[in-house]
C-alpha cells in the first residue's frame, strides 16, 4: 500500500542551471498587479510577460585604507553611508538590462574605515507594458528583484574584509522610486516657470 499523498515526504526538487528563464509574478508596484477592466487575468498575463533572463555582477570593488591599524586599535565608533541608484539599457526585442549600484562607506570621523561598491545587473525580458508602467517596472520592479543579490554579496566581501557582519535593511523601492518621480516633476514645473 502507498501511503497517502499528505504523508508522503516533500520531494527534492532542483532546477536544472540549463533552464529557461524564471517566470515573475509581480506584487508591485501597483500598475503591474492591476487587470485592466476589459481583459481577463489569464489574457493579461499572457499579453504581458515578463521574466528573468540572467543575474549577474558588473563591478564589485573593496577598500579599506586603514587596514591593518583599524584592527589593532580598540574600539571604534563608524558611521555608515549608503547610496543607491539604478540605471535601464534597452536592448534587442524586449529585453532590458537594469544595473543596481549599491555603495557603502564607513568612516571614523574624517577617515574611511571601508568602502564597497558594487554593480548588481539582470536582463529582463517585458513586454506588452505602456511608458509609465514600463517606467515603473525598471525603476522599482526590477531594483527590488536584484537588491536581495547585492545585499548578500555586500555582506560577504565586508565580513572578508576583516569587519564585523553588516546587513543592508530592506529598501522601499516603490518610494524611492515615486519620491524620483516627484522631484522630476517638480524641477520639469520650475524649469517652465522661468
Amino acid at each position: 500500500p502507498h501511503p497517502h499523498p499528505a504523508n508522503r515526504p516533500p520531494r527534492n526538487r532542483t532546477t536544472p542551471r540549463h533552464a529557461t528563464p524564471q517566470t515573475i509574478a509581480p506584487t508591485h508596484p501597483a500598475p503591474l498587479t492591476r487587470t485592466p477592466p476589459n481583459m481577463a487575468p489569464q489574457q493579461h498575463a499572457t499579453d504581458h510577460p515578463q521574466a528573468i533572463s540572467k543575474i549577474y555582477g558588473k563591478h564589485l570593488s573593496f577598500e579599506s585604507p586603514q587596514s591593518p591599524a583599524v584592527f589593532t586599535q580598540g574600539d571604534w565608533n563608524p558611521q555608515t553611508n549608503l547610496n543607491l541608484r539604478s540605471t535601464h539599457n534597452a536592448l534587442d526585442g524586449n529585453a532590458h538590462e537594469i544595473v543596481l549600484t549599491v555603495s557603502v562607506e564607513a568612516k571614523d570621523g574624517d577617515k574611511t574605515l571601508f568602502l564597497v561598491e558594487l554593480h548588481q545587473a539582470g536582463i529582463f525580458e517585458v513586454a506588452g507594458y505602456g511608458k509609465e508602467e514600463l517606467e515603473a517596472i525598471v525603476g522599482s520592479f526590477c531594483p527590488n528583484i536584484l537588491f536581495p543579490y547585492a545585499r548578500e554579496t555586500i555582506a560577504s566581501m565586508i565580513q572578508k574584509g576583516g569587519f564585523p557582519e553588516f546587513v543592508l535593511q530592506p529598501i522601499n523601492f516603490d518610494a524611492l522610486y515615486l519620491q524620483a518621480k516627484q522631484q522630476q516633476q517638480a524641477q520639469g514645473a520650475t524649469a517652465e516657470a522661468h
